[in-house]
């Protein structure tokens, strides 16, 4: 059984040589996630070339997700190393300090316009929450707070504001020229991170595509203000091609309580809307250190599984942890185990929708007859821009999608589609029928495939044209 729901795994330095990143694709590593908070633009240049080189070897598409470090507010520095914070200290964030001039009852901040977002009476949230500061007062280029939370702060570490409201700008010179890196490697998908609005996500794939990145835009949804209301919402999701539950930094600002209603709306909106569903963050995070997962942590991957996600994501598990192979072979058997489940396999997705474009009817049309038909192994379908099989994933169902394409960018960006398998148009056909004989040949191969079973085909009288698919075929295999 092929597992349908993509891992993505973050390289780092514990997963960057040749061999650990084909064993990660071994394991069921779906798409490699380049962390532009961290390494150099050369570290980064040799670690595409190395995913490349590896999916070559093992004859497999793999994507590669660019993620923008965004205006990540933070605190500077200490001269004397870290600082212990008391409850019921007064603590100074100066927006004047130096960037290592930082006291037990003093720092600087990365962000100067911090004092115009801060009101006496809000609770400023660092260390992704681990310390609690209220504002007493704002003055002179000075937020003074009092310690509410104490614990251990050492440099550089994030500040939110408990119910967002920070006004930091959707691009920083640093996310300019990581996009121009970005368009350099021919990145799949690029995160843009802490986006308010929609119009964050269109200015950040404007810049994109002027500096000639042509990738896939990923929100990360990260911000209070970007999950108030359903409308704001749906905003973020319409504008990108790819939705994030960026539970670490969103939690901190809407509070643990709301984090699990938030991402289960998330994926549903998600799915409706016809966009891709990342869910990440500490997922199996005690694997950083131990070499099996929790049963808290199996279960979080399980629900984000039978929740539809398309998509779930480690970061230091995998770039920084002891058992980055580990990490990915057990998430893999989670995901194998919740996939199990019968409620993976029924839909009532866009029942009730009429449809504009005639592709997307016969997408529906397809998973339908495919669900109900009981007796199709696989569905095939030929695809330019590989939009039909992203439509067919909006449904849920336990037949394997192959999404058949000779471009490129569709193979590797249908690497995120939960339940689709691209595979390449064989160099040798030129025509539909040709095409469709050589995947069902290689399957046969494969053992996916035995005579007598049905294949339910999709694809466009015009071979090659895009947005032309108007046929659904059923085959039975010789």
């Amino acid at each position: 059984m092929q597992k349908r729901t993509k891992i993505i795994a973050t390289l780092g330095p514990a997963s960057s040589d040749q061999g650990t990143i084909e064993a990660l694709i071994r394991a069921g590593t779906n798409v490699f996630r380049l962390n532009f908070s961290h390494g150099s633009g050369d570290d980064h240049r040799q670690r595409c070339e190395q995913i490349r080189a590896a999916a070559l070897v093992l004859g497999t598409q793999v994507a590669i997700l660019g993620d923008l470090q965004g205006p990540k507010i933070r605190i500077a520095g200490f001269a004397n190393g870290p600082v212990t914070l008391e409850v019921g200290d007064i603590f100074t964030l100066d927006t004047a300090l130096g960037p290592k001039d930082g006291d037990q009852h003093q720092v600087g901040v990365t962000y100067a316009a911090l004092i115009d977002d801060c009101k006496p009476g809000q609770l400023l949230l660092l260390d992704d929450g681990r310390l609690e500061l209220s504002i007493d007062r704002v003055e002179s280029g000075k937020v003074i707070t009092r310690v509410r939370t104490g614990g251990l702060l050492s440099a550089n570490k994030g500040i939110n504001l408990l119910g967002g409201g920070l006004s930091a700008p959707a691009l920083t010179d640093k996310d300019y020229s990581d996009i121009r890196l970005a368009a350099e490697l021919e990145v799949d998908f690029l995160a843009v991170s802490f986006p308010r609005s929609g119009d964050d996500i269109r200015f950040a794939r404007k810049a994109a595509e002027e500096a000639g990145c042509m990738a896939r835009i990923v929100a990360k949804v990260e911000r209070a203000e970007a999950v108030a209301t359903d409308a704001a919402l749906d905003d973020i999701i319409i504008a990108s091609d790819v939705v994030m539950v960026a539970r670490g930094d969103l939690g901190v600002e809407i509070g643990d309580a709301e984090l699990i209603g938030i991402q289960k709306k998330m994926i549903l909106r998600a799915r409706q809307l016809n966009r891709t569903v990342i869910t990440a963050t500490q997922m199996m995070e005690t694997m950083i250190e131990s070499p099996l997962p929790t049963r808290a942590e199996v279960f979080d991957v399980a629900n984000a599984v039978l929740d539809g996600t398309d998509a779930v994501m480690l970061s230091a598990e995998t770039a920084a942890g002891k058992h980055p192979v580990k990490v990915v072979e057990a998430m893999t058997r989670i995901i194998l185990g919740a996939e199990k489940q019968p409620s993976n396999r029924t839909s009532g997705h866009r029942m009730d929708i009429q449809f504009q474009r005639t592709d997307e009817a016969v997408a529906m049309a397809a998973m339908y007859t495919a669900n109900h038909l009981g007796s199709v192994k696989a569905i095939l379908c030929l695809t330019e821009t590989g939009n039909t099989p992203l439509w067919m994933s909006r449904i849920r169902s336990g037949i394997p999608i192959y999404g058949i394409s000779r471009q490129s960018p569709a193979l590797r960006a249908m690497c995120l589609y939960r339940g689709v398998i691209p595979m390449p148009v064989p160099d040798q056909t030129s025509n539909i029928d040709a095409t469709l004989s050589a995947a069902i040949e290689t399957l046969k191969g494969t053992g996916a495939l035995q005579p007598g079973d049905k294949v339910l085909t999709t694809y466009g009288n015009v071979f090659g044209k895009m947005g032309e698919t108007n046929t659904l075929k059923i085959i039975t295999v010789d």
